[in-house]
């Protein structure tokens, strides 16, 4: 459900004219470490409400994205929301990643068991088993990379900053902190403390 006009109306107002313009780290052309600055509440509700979701995602993964949206738009008046922003952003990713990967990569560790387990001529063992139904949400991100041959030159952070920018690794776990690991952070260990993670 979208923000009403006059909540937004109060928001744009809210905001102290001392504080100055607002600052969100932003990967640039050349500066990979940027920041993208907002003067006026327009500019950054704008900028915010362009990632929105493609109208074919299902509902119950765009809903959850827009809660995030709406975090993101409230950090105008507290800078610290926005990294409940992030936390949801990921489990609407999460979320999304399950719906398209979860049953396939199951199907697929259940063949390798199967195929293990009759080589060895042994029934398949409860670990074997608990692998075969634990997708984890490192395992999907690194599915969807494998599986969907994504490389870094369909990124949109690379087209726009250059090949300088490495998303990939950040999918599969290769490069650290993981896409899973800022999850994991967020919700378990930091979940209001640091810089957000948009120029990392």
């Amino acid at each position: 459900m979208p923000i009403a006009p006059d909540c937004l109306d109060a928001i744009a107002n809210a905001r102290d004219p001392s504080w100055g313009p607002l600052a969100v780290p932003w990967p640039m052309p050349g500066d990979l470490g940027g920041l993208r600055s907002f003067a006026i509440f327009t500019e950054w509700r704008a900028w915010v409400l362009r990632f929105s979701v493609h109208p074919a995602v299902p509902l119950i993964v765009s809903t959850k994205f827009e809660r995030a949206q709406k975090l993101y738009v409230l950090a105008w008046l507290d800078f610290d929301v926005i990294k409940a922003g992030e936390l949801i952003a990921l489990t609407a990713l999460e979320l999304a990643l399950t719906d398209r990967y979860a049953g396939k990569e199951r199907a697929r560790r259940r063949k390798l068991v199967a195929k293990k387990a009759e080589s060895e001529k042994r029934p398949i063992s409860k670990s074997e088993k608990w692998w075969v139904e634990y997708t984890s949400f490192a395992d999907l991100l690194k599915y969807m990379v494998e599986h969907d041959d994504l490389t870094e030159a369909q990124m949109p952070m690379n087209r726009r900053c250059g090949p300088a920018s490495k998303v990939i690794g950040r999918l599969t776990g290769e490069d650290r902190p993981s896409l899973a690991d800022i999850r994991n952070d967020l919700a378990h260990g930091a979940p209001l403390g640091g810089f957000p993670w948009g120029a990392s």
